[in-house]
């Protein structure tokens, strides 16, 4: 377990959560639910949020103004879909900064759980077994990445043939493809799965002409 909310921390709150990939919500089996939440909160509440460049900072700013009031709204809105747990506000420092933000007891179809927002903000979903977690998992319109960590290989077969993701990460953090190593694209509204890094991406950069020719008789 330890693995695996060190993971989600560093998939949620690196580069403050501004990457296409990040960590937006952590779906915890019921059996270790408040466990993982408790771990979760203490291990955050350690992070420095500040300038990127001291390397005693583990969460530096988000991109501009507009994009920390629209964290801040989602905030808000998660205050009344949820418990939050960790963060909430804004960060008394130059620039644009927001604390690591967890919101436990999510329900799956509120809107901190399947809006993207871009930020430092995880909703934590109870899921009653392995089955309800891949539902849960499956149900949003995006198909980016997604991360799985169990001891189990019959629920390692299950995700890799029913979690719909473009990028599927196996007891490791669901961000940090290496590009020309690992080829990455998703489904749904995360793309069309022509995957950067592979040989097929090359047929990007070209046109397909279709010529007909009638012969004549």
């Amino acid at each position: 377990m330890y693995q695996s909310f060190c993971s989600r921390i560093a998939a949620a709150f690196g580069f403050s959560g501004q990457k296409c990939s990040a960590c937006s919500r952590a779906i915890v089996d019921a059996s270790l639910y408040d466990r993982f939440v408790a771990a979760l909160v203490e291990r955050t509440a350690g992070l420095r949020v500040g300038d990127p460049a001291d390397p005693s900072v583990q969460v530096g700013p988000v991109i501009n103004a507009r994009a920390q009031e629209k964290i801040l709204d989602y905030i808000e809105v998660a205050r009344g879909e949820g418990r939050l747990v960790a963060g909430g506000s804004a960060v008394a420092h130059p620039g644009y900064f927001i604390e690591p933000t967890i919101v436990a007891d999510v329900a799956p179809g509120a809107r901190v759980a399947q809006e993207e927002i871009f930020g430092p903000v995880l909703a934590v979903i109870r899921a009653d077994g392995f089955s309800e977690a891949l539902e849960i998992a499956n149900e949003t319109e995006f198909g980016l990445t997604g991360a799985v960590y169990t001891r189990d290989p019959a629920q390692i077969a299950r995700a890799e043939d029913e979690f719909f993701v473009g990028n599927l990460y196996i007891n490791r953090k669901c961000t940090g493809a290496l590009v020309g190593v690992h080829p990455f694209g998703g489904f749904n509204m995360s793309g069309t799965d022509s995957k950067a890094g592979g040989p097929d991406y090359l047929l990007q950069f070209m046109q397909a002409q279709a010529i007909a020719v009638r012969h004549p008789l």
